[in-house]
C-alpha cells in the first residue's frame, strides 16, 4: 500500500504548487500500484513481497543518501524519533494493512482505509500540529463520502463477520495517521531523502521477521518476469519515490492537506483496473469521483 523535509514552512496555509504536483504523482503511483501488483501475489505471498520490497528499498536508499548527501549528522534526539516513526509507518502499518486485507473483504478494508483523511486531520488538530479550518473539514468529509461511494459501487453488501481483519485495517489507519503527524515534528533541516531512508531501514527488521515464514516456503522459480517487474514498480515508485514526495508535502503544507490526496487514490485505482484488468466502473463510482475531486478542491482552497 503505507516515507521529508518535516517542519512547518513560513506560511503553511498556502500549498506550494510543487507539493500539489508531488502529491498528484503519489496518487497516480499508488493508484496504479493496485493493478500492477495484483498479479504478483499469486507467486509472491504478501508478507514475503513486502519484506523483499523493503530490503531492496533500504539498500537503494542507503547508497543514494551516501552519494547525494554524504554521511551528514542529525539533530539531537531526531534519530530516535525517526526510528519510532519508521516502526509505526512501515513495520506496523504494512503488517496491519496486508494482514487485514487477507482476513477481511477488499470492500471492508478500502472503506476503513478511507477514514485516513478525517482521522489524520482531526488527530492533527487535537494535538495542535495542524489547524483545521471549516473548509478543510468540509472538503475531507466530501472526499471521504466520495471514496465510500466508489468502493460501495463495487460492493453493495459489506460483511461484518470478519472482525479481526476489520480491526487490523483500522489499526493501519491509526498507524498511518500517527506516522504522518509525527513527520511534522521532525527537524526541518533533515532532507526528505534522509528521513525516508532512515524510516525505511527502521521498518525493515520487523517486516523481515514477519515475512520469514513465507520467504522460506516460497518457490522462487515461479515468480517470473511479471512478478519481478511488479516488485520493481512497488519498490522504486510506490515505496521510494512516493514516500519522498509524501514526506515533502507533509513538511510544506501539513498533514491535513497532504492526506486529503489519499481520497484520490481509489479513483486512479478504478481507472487503472478498467484499463489493465478490464474491470468496468459503475455509475455510482462517477458520483463518487465528483465528490472526491470537489472535496480536494475545497480543502486546498482553505
Amino acid at each position: 500500500m503505507p516515507d521529508p523535509i518535516p517542519g512547518p514552512t513560513s506560511d503553511p496555509t498556502r500549498a506550494p504548487a510543487a507539493a500539489d504536483l508531488g502529491m498528484l504523482a503519489v496518487v497516480l503511483i499508488w493508484g496504479l500500484n493496485f493493478s500492477v501488483t495484483k498479479g504478483a501475489f499469486a507467486t509472491f505471498p504478501p508478507l514475503a513481497f513486502t519484506a523483499v520490497r523493503f530490503a531492496i528499498a533500504s539498500v537503494i536508499l542507503i547508497l543514494l543518501v551516501r552519494r547525494v548527501e554524504g554521511p551528514g549528522s542529525l539533530p539531537d534526539g531526531s534519530l530516535t524519533r525517526l526510528i519510532v516513526l519508521g516502526f509505526i509507518g512501515n513495520t506496523l502499518y504494512q503488517i496491519a494493512f496486508i494482514s487485514g486485507l487477507a482476513l477481511t473483504s477488499a470492500s471492508n478494508s478500502a472503506l476503513i482505509l478511507a477514514a485516513m483523511p478525517p482521522v489524520t486531520a482531526v488527530a492533527a488538530a487535537a494535538l495542535g500540529v495542524d489547524p483545521v479550518r471549516p473548509r478543510i473539514l468540509v472538503g475531507v468529509l466530501m472526499a471521504t463520502l466520495g471514496v465510500a461511494l466508489v468502493v460501495l459501487a463495487d460492493a453493495p453488501g459489506l460483511s461484518g463477520g470478519r472482525l479481526t481483519g476489520d480491526l487490523l485495517s483500522l489499526a493501519a489507519v491509526g498507524c498511518w495517521a500517527a506516522y504522518t503527524i509525527g513527520l511534522r515534528r521532525v527537524p526541518s533541516q533533515i532532507s526528505a531523502l534522509r528521513v525516508t531512508s532512515i524510516t525505511t531501514v527502521a521498518g525493515l527488521p520487523g517486516l523481515l521477521l514477519a515475512g520469514t515464514p513465507e520467504l522460506i516456503g516460497m518457490e522462487w522459480g515461479r515468480v517470473g518476469l511479471a512478478g519481478w517487474a511488479a516488485l520493481g514498480y512497488a519498490t522504486v515508485f510506490s515505496l521510494l519515490v512516493a514516500y519522498v514526495l509524501w514526506n515533502r508535502s507533509v513538511a510544506e503544507v501539513g498533514p491535513s492537506r497532504t492526506v486529503i490526496y489519499m481520497c484520490l487514490t481509489p479513483l486512479v485505482a478504478v481507472a487503472g483496473a478498467t484499463v489493465m484488468l478490464h474491470e468496468h466502473p459503475e455509475p455510482l463510482q462517477g458520483i463518487g469521483a465528483i465528490l472526491i475531486l470537489s472535496g480536494v478542491l475545497v480543502a486546498r482552497r482553505a
